[in-house]
């Protein structure tokens, strides 16, 4: 956005140099006309000292005395001007002079760095970026899976599958930044701990075709496949199959749990968003959806929870529809639809203020901050040159990481540094604690 344009000069109308600009008005309430009449009258008596005698030069006198009029001015311009209108209460006002304006936030216009990312997959159904809460970043580039560790910029390999389960089809931090689960283009999952780099289960069975989607609450761990089924794993029982969620009829390549864990959403290639109710769910059969929505034209992948509103949720179609929506979800009503152009590959929420970050692809491949709820374009990044189809955040909230088919991944310092630093959140409980290596 050009800052000129927000602090464009303002015109004022000018005057007409033929309007007379030194005649006064006076202000007729502080004229006492009696007196001014008093005075003429007076003036003129002696200009005609015929009319006048001494007697009434005596009455003259003594009402000067008693009506104050020994004054020598006729026209009395004494009244100050008013005082100025004061559009809020004094006490209000004092508040409002005190508060700081808060200086305009610089966005940079470029990556802060950018890292070579070979081999991986230019799918956009797929999800293979995920930044967790130990601040380290998760990868799948082919069959490989590898962790950059943001605060030393060391990276290490998690692990490698074979070609028979591969490629790795989508990642996912578990809560606690130290579990994270793989899934696989053979339906399987992988749970692997981090800190000791080993392998604690595989699970199977849930899923007949390639998982692509990822979502934890607490303990269980939600995959979703080109299969169409969504399913809740328990991870910490042998038989983790706990629900299955069923409605989409093409491949699911979104989900994301409500912060509360009560809502889950998801986006397939059917062009159907679904809102799923964790009371609804049932073990015995499929779960019904709470809501259905349709409205997007194109398969949906993009999602993401408002975090300072809890039932809202943007929603991102790809490029069939170009569109951001944004739900009621407790109603199911669509509240605003935004159309950007190109295809929307991924939607994150600002952390520390009310904005939301879009990633596309064709034409610019450009990531854009919009204001919410207006929807103003507050900064449009270039840089990669083909479809930007993955975004992390990291634990802070400051920095994002784009990966795009270019075969990059950029930082960007986006959301900027928050004004008072936030304590992190718990971790939530261990959801491994009962897990041996089960296989």
């Amino acid at each position: 956005m050009n800052p000129r344009s927000a602090f464009q000069e303002i015109a004022l109308p000018r005057k007409n140099s033929k309007e007379n600009l030194d005649r006064f008005i006076p202000n007729r309430s502080a004229m006492d006309f009696d007196y001014a009449h008093y005075m003429l009258t007076e003036k003129k008596g002696k200009e005609n000292p015929a009319t006048s005698s001494p007697s009434k030069e005596a009455y003259q006198k003594q009402l000067r005395e008693v009506f104050n009029m020994n004054r020598t001015r006729i026209l009395a311009f004494k009244n100050k001007p008013p005082a100025p209108v004061e559009f809020m209460p004094q006490e209000y006002a004092s508040v409002q002079q005190s508060k700081p304006v808060k200086p305009r936030r610089h966005i940079p216009q470029t990556s802060e760095r950018t890292l070579d990312a070979p081999d991986l997959l230019d799918d956009y159904y797929l999800n293979l970026l995920d930044w967790g809460s130990s601040n380290v970043l998760a990868i799948a580039l082919g069959t490989t899976v590898y962790l950059w560790d943001a605060s030393s910029g060391s990276t290490s390999e998690l692990v490698t599958v074979d070609d028979d389960k591969g490629p790795v089809t989508s990642v996912n931090w578990a809560p606690d930044g130290r579990h994270i689960a793989v899934g696989l283009n053979d339906s399987e999952v992988q749970l692997w701990d981090s800190t000791s780099n080993r392998q604690l289960r595989t699970l199977k069975g849930g899923h007949r075709a390639r998982v692509g989607s990822l979502a934890w609450n607490n303990h269980i761990l939600t995959t979703g496949s080109m299969d169409g089924k969504i399913v809740n794993n328990d991870v910490r029982i042998r038989d983790h199959v706990v629900e299955t969620y069923r409605g989409h009829q093409q491949e699911v390549c979104g989900l994301k749990w409500s912060a509360s864990g009560q809502q889950l959403a998801s986006g397939g290639n059917d062009n159907i968003l679904h809102i799923w109710d964790r009371s609804m769910a049932s073990s015995n059969s499929a779960t019904q959806w709470l809501h259905r929505l349709e409205d997007h034209t194109a398969a949906v992948k993009a999602l993401a929870w408002c975090p300072f509103q809890g039932n809202l949720l943007a929603s991102g179609g790809g490029g069939g529809d170009r569109c951001i929506k944004f739900w009621n979800t407790h109603t199911g009503a669509c509240l605003n639809s935004v159309d950007t152009g190109s295809q929307v590959c991924s939607l994150m929420w600002s952390k520390n203020e009310r904005e939301l970050l879009s990633s596309h692809g064709f034409t610019q491949n450009q990531l854009t901050l919009w204001k919410y709820p207006s929807m103003v374009k507050m900064a449009e990044l270039t840089g990669h040159t083909s479809r930007v189809l993955f975004m992390a955040q990291s634990p802070d909230g400051c920095t994002v990481a784009s990966a795009a088919g270019d075969e990059t991944l950029r930082f960007w310092n986006v959301f900027g540094t928050p004004e008072v630093a936030k304590p992190a959140p718990k971790a939530a409980p261990e959801p491994f604690a009962h897990v041996n290596r089960i296989r």
